[in-house]
């Protein structure tokens, strides 16, 4: 029905026009604008539906409201007015292809209107110019608003498209850290066990025992993820059972146990006060430990590493060191060096790992806390309280 007044109004609307022109001599200029003003209503719908169809129906009208034989100027510029402001919305939904057409034929109404109804040719000249200038400025505006349209349009895609490559580092980060680990100490003690299980039956047990302890903590870590990933965060009644706590920095005591379980023992040094620390912050602390323990595992060759962990003034500073022979930075480092570097500077802090100068390698990170966060929790102003502890 509304499709149906939308047409019928276009098609009587250069009617209409026609019919308010011949009443010229009887009624002031005034009325006569009011009622094109009322008249002008009838296209909106349709020049909202179908702009292509709407605007060459205006432009009748406006031809059939200059037929006259004294036209008034008032009318027709109004109309101008009216017919440019219907251009520039063409300009703004429909392409450059479509948009100039639409403007070259209100251009030849216009001067068409204008030529015939001027008394001079100065006149007609003068009018010709205008209207000719209005066009331009009409069509030029819509470009423009579709433009900006466009490039806001694009931004927004452009903003998705990295908030999806983010998202998806992230749990490409998440999950080799996670995985990575586990799958270093299983491997090593799937070796252990096969070379004694016939000499030394309780270490194979032992070996055994440990690759189905880290299996299990691997799989409810993927199974944290996986809930995490599915949860949708605006259905409160939607999550899977209870969440498990993300690990954090308080969680390296189990860590290094792992981690000694593997073949290297750990020594684990705590500086400064123990405060609670941001949730990424604790978390990303935590993986760079683990990769860093993974990497000595899988590349130092050595037996024994140093994890300090430092509670600075307004920052959490982690180093994992080993007096080993493996460790690289260069392109064979794999994914593990990267993904550290990316988890630091995706919270503004400092990452650093090469070799020592006297043999072994260094991995460091510094992650700032936010601007207020445990300001009441931050270490005093004497030496650092320094606590060791070591694990295997």
């Amino acid at each position: 029905m509304v499709t149906v007044l939308a047409w019928g109004g276009a098609l009587v609307y250069p009617l209409v026009l026609f019919a308010v022109a011949q009443a010229e001599p009887r009624q002031t200029v005034a009325v006569r604008v009011m009622l094109l003003v009322v008249a002008t209503l009838l296209p909106l719908s349709l020049l909202r539906r179908g702009p292509v169809v709407a605007l060459p129906l205006m432009l009748a009208g406006t031809l059939a409201a200059s037929t006259p034989p004294e036209i008034s100027w008032e009318i027709v510029y109004l109309l101008v007015l009216v017919d440019d402001v219907a251009l520039g919305y063409v300009a703004a939904r429909r392409s450059r292809r479509v948009s100039l057409s639409m403007a070259a034929l209100t251009l030849l109404t216009h001067v068409t209107v204008v030529s015939t109804g001027a008394r001079a040719n100065d006149d007609a000249l003068n009018a010709s110019t205008l209207v000719t200038l209005t066009v331009l400025v009409a069509w030029t505006s819509g470009r423009r608003l579709r433009e900006r349209r466009e490039h806001a349009a694009a931004l927004r895609d452009q903003a998705a498209a990295r908030a999806v490559t983010a998202e998806r580092l992230r749990i490409a980060r998440e999950l080799h850290d996670m995985i990575a680990h586990s799958i270093g100490v299983i491997a090593i003690q799937a070796g252990v066990g096969g070379r004694v299980i016939d000499s030394q039956p309780a270490e194979a047990r032992k070996a055994l025992s440990v690759i189905e302890d880290t299996s299990r903590e691997t799989l409810a870590g993927l199974r944290r993820t996986l809930v995490a990933l599915r949860r949708d965060e605006s259905d409160t009644g939607g999550a899977v059972g209870p969440r498990e706590p993300a690990p954090g920095l308080d969680d390296l005591g189990k860590l290094a146990a792992t981690t000694a379980d593997a073949g290297v023992r750990v020594e684990l040094r705590w500086e400064g006060t123990r405060r609670p620390l941001p949730a990424d912050i604790d978390l990303a602390g935590y993986r760079i430990v683990q990769e860093a323990l993974t990497n000595v595992i899988r590349h130092a060759r050595t037996d024994a590493c140093r994890v300090t962990v430092s509670y600075q003034q307004a920052a959490v500073a982690v180093e994992v060191t080993d007096a080993g022979r493996g460790g690289t930075v260069g392109p064979g480092a794999g994914l593990g060096i990267v993904g550290m570097r990316e988890r630091a500077a995706l919270l503004g802090g400092r990452f650093t790992a090469g070799p020592r100068p006297g043999g072994g390698f260094t991995v460091a990170a510094v992650l700032p806390e936010p601007d207020g966060w445990g300001a009441g929790g931050t270490a005093g102003s004497g030496a650092a309280a320094v606590a060791t502890g070591v694990a295997g």
